[in-house]
């Protein structure tokens, strides 16, 4: 059974879903003012890898996640360029799609955009107002956080400790400095949408809200994001739901974030690197595999020596891919060793699932994986071929099942470099060493590197 970190309780509890064998699942999305940074990429791929394990292990998962592409940020970048906020905003999204499916992140099965849901926020915030749950002010409408019970709940603190807390802000109207903004009248030259307080467009607060319960359904089974969202967004989330009598979210689960040098990596810091550069310059998976070695609660940091840490790993995991592949050949060929097809090993596959029910423990099941795979190597350099790819076979359905894929698409090994090994089997069964070695550099020559082990398998890949 999976189990997870409940925000509400700050306890691990089991996850129950609301139909049996399926899981709904919300994820706050991006505001499109700017290229995604790596905070971004740790939220996209921590989901990403939750979704794919849960329909792995036999789940349907309905996901959905926003795209927030009416904003004071990109209204603000707007203004900046030039441009219209809606330029802006679609290009950034398109970055940020660009980005994740270098990722091999799987889209969401909804990724509702907040302009397409503004009458419905005019909707709800309508019966927050005639509920008395908000109230009309000077530049808009504001939501009265005392008048919900147990507002604080994700922050577990009381809603006294909060408002003493509270910054106040320029705006006077606000009855209390926790009040938030469900509604902003329109300042000249804003883009803008009628409402029964004046021209204007919604609070950021509340449009989760209403994408949320339209497509998931109130009591749905997961709310997930960032710890930076757990409050205020989260709560104010919260708050608007329970006043109209919505159950909301069963459980609330948040990531940590990305640091450089112990600090939250973010935009106003200024201290982001940017996605889009990372997977243009290095292997997107070994960003995958950082967020897989770092548990989902914990900081991580993102360094060049990780990254190269990262893509050394990776090359292990390719290369018994390749190695288990040629011998795959070789066994559809002759009466060789066995193949990848060889039955995974079970009581590894229970370890894997018993780490990642268990809080989504990636860090324990990403060592396994390798584990495997070095021991993987061990057989089949001591000839024991079977027991090799019975290993091989089980480090690569764990690691596909947290989206991590061994590259090898696109190396299989053309015509004239299979005659050629071919040829060199022949040499070394009759000990014809200088003419394996020649034939080797001839390989080399086609961009192609051969590596031999102690039982005498074969391993081509092209050349890096």
């Amino acid at each position: 059974m999976l189990s997870l970190h409940d925000t509400t309780t700050g306890e691990r509890a089991e996850i129950e879903p609301r139909v049996s064998g399926e899981l709904s699942l919300y994820v706050c999305g991006p505001t499109v003012y700017d290229v995604p940074h790596l905070g971004h990429g740790r939220s996209a791929l921590v989901y990403d890898v939750l979704r794919r394990y849960l329909e792995w292990s036999g789940w349907r998962v309905e996901h959905v996640s926003n795209i927030t592409d009416i904003d004071d940020k990109i209204i603000a970048r707007a203004a900046e360029s030039g441009r219209s906020p809606f330029e802006v905003a679609a290009e950034y999204e398109d970055a940020w799609w660009a980005a994740t499916d270098r990722l091999g992140v799987l889209r969401p099965t909804h990724s509702p955009r907040a302009t397409e849901y503004v009458e419905e926020m005019v909707g709800l915030i309508s019966r927050l107002v005639e509920s008395s749950h908000a109230y009309q002010a000077p530049g808009g409408v504001w939501f009265s956080c005392e008048s919900v019970p147990g507002y604080g709940l994700l922050a577990h603190q009381s809603l006294d400790s909060l408002r003493s807390g509270a910054r106040v802000e320029v705006d006077e109207a606000k009855r209390s400095p926790v009040d938030f903004a469900l509604w902003k009248l329109a300042k000249p030259g804003e883009p803008s949408w009628p409402s029964p307080w004046g021209d204007g467009r919604p609070g950021w607060h509340t449009e989760c809200v209403v994408m949320s319960l339209d497509l998931l359904g109130d009591g749905f089974d997961l709310h997930a994001g960032g710890i930076d969202l757990k409050f205020p967004h989260h709560e104010n989330e919260r708050a608007q739901a329970v006043a109209l009598g919505n159950r909301f979210a069963h459980h609330w689960m948040h990531h940590a974030f990305v640091e450089v040098g112990g600090e939250k990596m973010s935009k106003s810091l200024g201290n982001y690197l940017s996605l889009t550069d990372l997977v243009d310059k290095e292997d997107p998976r070994a960003f995958r595999l950082l967020t897989l070695r770092a548990h989902y609660r914990s900081p991580m940091e993102v360094t060049p020596a990780a990254i190269a840490d990262a893509t050394d790993a990776l090359g292990r995991l390719d290369s018994l891919a390749r190695r288990l592949d040629r011998l795959a050949t070789i066994a559809a060929s002759s009466s060789g060793p066995a193949s990848r097809s060889a039955q995974h090993d079970s009581d590894a596959l229970d370890r894997f699932r018993n780490f990642m029910d268990a809080d989504l423990d990636t860090p324990r099941a990403t060592a396994l994986v390798f584990d495997l795979i070095r021991r993987a190597n061990a057989s089949l350099d001591s000839g024991d071929a079977g027991t090799g790819s019975r290993l091989g076979t089980a480090a690569f359905e764990m690691a596909k099942a947290m989206g991590l894929s061994p590259a090898v698409d696109g190396d299989e090994v053309p015509p004239e470099v299979g005659a050629l090994l071919d040829q060199r089997a022949a040499a070394r069964a009759a000990r014809e060493w200088a003419a394996s070695d020649a034939l080797r550099s001839r390989i080399a020559g086609l961009g192609w590197t051969v590596e031999d082990g102690p039982g005498g398998t074969q391993n081509v890949h092209p050349s890096r």
